[in-house]
């Protein structure tokens, strides 16, 4: 299914409740839950030894999971609880009506240790018929299928520099979003702004910030 070899197959329905229930989660979010998903199934297990590979030093596991909607609309929210409770990194595959898409946070340990981890930001597809919603399993180890499965989702957001590393090209994507957003913000503040000299001087900031962003595009 997706792709994934049948070695990694688990094929065990999750309860969503465990995600909420007895978990100090906000009422919004709870409900979200409740109105927005089936059923969520665990469908491979992505691991060394369900792939014969090397173990990873960052990555041990990449779960699978399917998460069936009512509608296809899911809060970015449930995916951080989710992620927050399962301490390995997870592929998520929302499907509804016959169509799906992939989900997949760039998740990191956490400065505290003790198996946390923390989730800088999530990447997607499109939605897609499901049997097109296919993945290659790339890299001779658990920390390779990792990032090629991100880069994979992410497309032309993480286009790699050659030897860039995942976190490289996560951060520089981040400062990117980041360079558009001020960008974004000065063109809608020029645009009101009557003073001629003060225009002039928002355009330059504007000129500056766009050749930072062609340096790292």
């Amino acid at each position: 299914m997706f792709g994934f070899p049948a070695s990694t197959e688990f094929g065990k329905r999750i309860p969503k409740q465990k995600f909420y229930e007895n978990i100090d989660i906000t009422p919004a979010l709870k409900r979200v839950f409740v109105e927005q998903i089936r059923l969520i199934y665990w469908r491979n297990k992505l691991a060394a030894s369900t792939l014969n590979l090397a173990a990873g030093e960052a990555v041990i596991e990449v779960e699978v999971f399917e998460v069936r909607l009512n509608t296809p609309q899911l809060d970015e929210a449930v995916l951080r609880q989710i992620d927050k409770e399962i301490p390995y990194h997870i592929l998520f595959i929302l499907t509804c009506e016959g169509k799906a898409q992939a989900w997949i946070g760039y998740k990191e340990a956490a400065a505290s240790g003790s198996n946390a981890f923390k989730v800088s930001r999530y990447y997607h597809t499109e939605w897609m018929p499901e049997d097109e919603l296919q993945f290659r399993v790339d890299g001779l180890s658990m920390d390779a299928v990792y990032e090629s499965l991100v880069r994979q989702i992410a497309g032309d957001a993480l286009q790699a520099d050659a030897g860039e590393s995942l976190q490289a090209s996560v951060e520089r994507d981040e400062k990117r979003r980041q360079l558009e957003k001020q960008i974004a913000a000065l063109e809608s503040k020029m645009r009101k702004e009557k003073q001629f000299n003060r225009r002039m001087e928002i355009n330059a900031e504007i000129k500056k910030l766009r050749k930072e962003l062609l340096v790292i595009s």
